[in-house]
């Protein structure tokens, strides 16, 4: 760790425990794919999602978009090793340094995961389709990858496309999920040219009031993710057997029931229930099953 000093054990010991609360409390999904990780590597996994969950909550801790741009600055200092001082009074920092360290994370991919999350604190609309894949990419996608370089380099050599399609999969049902919080605070995700196909814009996207024009952009964006669903499943399937790295990519199993109840909805405004707790832990226990078995899991 470059002009810091490194952490003694002990508080690398808490570091990881408080990464592992975060996760267990805002990440629920992520927090119970992790426990099916072996356990030498699962901490290191939740130091990555309690990384990805601090800088994904930019937008919701601060109010104005240049205190946004200064924390997420940190942290890109911190990953170059350009960090002011010591990292012990961050505990994700510091677990996140260790962990990147041990399994030579490339640092490019964290840096450019912060980089995305900019987007995120302004409300400047999606341009393309093309656009939202790539935030997806430097996003959903480079945190499976980056998972998967911590459960076996060696599988991860050759997980690219399940990463990126599986990756572009996740955080097109998570946006939709999510649409009626971001549709309330003015952010639009859904790309201008799908809207456009439809014949309306990022103003009435965000209007909070229903159309069938929005539900078709819905739509599409729906089939969008069903495609590259369909590609990270034919992906896993070139792989082979995947107990060794599954893990990160079990949270792929939760996508079809999410789109489905994202199918159902006519008001896009109101919070999608989704599957419900019990069955979401138990889809992701079945696809670990079926990953140990050596079969698709989703």
């Amino acid at each position: 760790m470059p002009d810091e000093i490194a952490p003694d054990i002990a508080t690398l010991d808490a570091a990881y425990a408080y990464c592992a609360e975060q996760v267990r409390a805002q990440d629920r999904d992520r927090f119970l794919a992790a426990l099916f990780a072996p356990e030498d590597k699962r901490r290191h996994l939740l130091a990555l999602y309690a990384f990805n969950l601090d800088v994904a909550r930019v937008r919701e801790v601060v109010r104005e978009a240049l205190p946004g741009e200064v924390r997420l600055a940190w942290w890109r200092e911190v990953i170059e090793g350009q960090g002011r001082g010591s990292v012990e009074g961050h505990p994700i920092a510091a677990a996140l340094l260790d962990t990147a360290e041990r399994f030579a994370l490339p640092r490019a991919s964290l840096i450019a995961l912060v980089d995305a999350r900019i987007f995120d604190l302004y409300d400047d609309p999606m341009p393309k389709v093309v656009d939202l894949e790539g935030y997806a990419g430097e996003t959903a996608a480079a945190l499976l990858q980056l998972s998967a370089l911590v459960l076996s380099p060696q599988a991860a050599s050759g997980t690219g496309d399940l990463s990126g399609h599986g990756g572009v999969a996740i955080a097109m049902t998570g946006l939709m999920r999510a649409f009626p919080i971001h549709a309330a605070r003015g952010q639009c995700y859904l790309p201008l040219d799908l809207l456009a196909r439809h014949g309306i814009g990022r103003d009435e996207a965000v209007s909070g009031k229903a159309s069938p024009a929005l539900l078709a952009a819905l739509s599409d964006l729906r089939a969008e993710a069903k495609r590259h669903l369909g590609a990270a499943r034919e992906a896993a399937a070139r792989l082979g057997p995947a107990a060794a790295f599954a893990a990160p990519y079990l949270p792929l199993a939760l996508v079809p029931g999410d789109l489905k109840a994202l199918a159902r909805v006519r008001d896009p405004f109101q919070e999608v229930a989704g599957l419900s707790p019990f069955r979401r832990q138990f889809a992701l226990w079945r696809g670990s099953r079926r990953a140990a078995a050596g079969k698709v899991w989703f």
